[in-house]
């Protein structure tokens, strides 16, 4: 396990990524500038405007929101692109002719997605700490609880989404759906208060949307066990229903792959 945790980690994670300086730091640069442009956007409203949305700190709350949506969005789409690098490279047979076995593989795949994009969520938090705001330190166990709530459900969604990469090579619609339109509907840089009814409903089938009502709560207003409960029940219920289903799927499409011949194909 040491080496393969050293192999995912460092050489295939850590390494590949330092090596190219520019889309580093380019990549830092894509965490950290959003939460300014929200942050003057806010500012430039007022925050009258603002606060008839129901929020008090508009800062605070896309903070909050950025660092979680690009959390969720980018361990997604990491897996499913790396899924997709061992095709065109070539190399996907030989992970599934060695004792890594499928799952093992999706498993190690997603650790550097999640390393990776642990720390643009620090960053992202650190320049709203920049920027003025205040976090509770009391609850932070109960935070962590809700972003580990919050893994398991992305990882359930990032099987699924590995698995259809498997099959379709290029258009992942669940990449797709969580690296855009989850900043729409989940409650990210609005309240879902302020969206239409029908568009309201389908938000509370994301996990997301849950865990960043529980974090702002948790976060930013210190509220304790008790008034987060119903909100951890509900993610709870997600993990244990996405976490099969993402594996049954992700093992269907393999096999349709391996049926059909077009495993390594691009």
């Amino acid at each position: 396990m040491k080496a393969r945790l050293y192999a995912f980690l460092y050489l295939r994670g850590f390494k590949i990524w330092y090596s190219y300086k520019t889309q580093m730091v380019l990549n830092v640069l894509s965490w950290v500038l959003p939460v300014f442009t929200y942050y003057f956007v806010g500012t430039s409203l007022g925050r009258r405007l603002v606060s008839t949305t129901g929020v008090t700190n508009y800062t605070a709350f896309i903070v909050i929101g950025l660092a979680f949506q690009g959390y969720v969005s980018s361990v997604i789409t990491t897996l499913s692109q790396r899924i997709r690098n061992e095709q065109l490279y070539g190399t996907i047979e030989y992970y599934l002719l060695s004792p890594l076995n499928v799952t093992g593989f999706l498993l190690y795949s997603a650790l550097w997605g999640f390393v990776l994009n642990t720390v643009n969520a620090v960053v992202i938090l650190a320049a709203g700490a920049g920027l003025g705001v205040k976090y509770s330190i009391t609850d932070l166990p109960i935070s962590l609880l809700i972003v580990f709530e919050l893994i398991i459900s992305t990882l359930g969604f990032a099987m699924i989404s590995g698995g259809i990469s498997v099959v379709v090579k290029a258009g992942n619609p669940i990449s797709f759906f969580f690296s855009t339109f989850t900043s729409l509907m989940s409650g990210t840089v609005f309240p879902v208060s302020v969206l239409p009814t029908v568009v309201r409903d389908v938000s509370y089938a994301i996990p997301l949307t849950w865990a960043l009502q529980g974090l702002r709560e948790t976060m930013l207003a210190g509220a304790p066990l008790y008034s987060v409960l119903p909100i951890l029940e509900v993610l709870g219920i997600f993990d244990i229903i996405l976490i099969p289903l993402g594996l049954a799927v992700y093992r269907y499409c393999f096999n349709l792959a391996r049926r059909r011949g077009t495993l390594g194909e691009y």
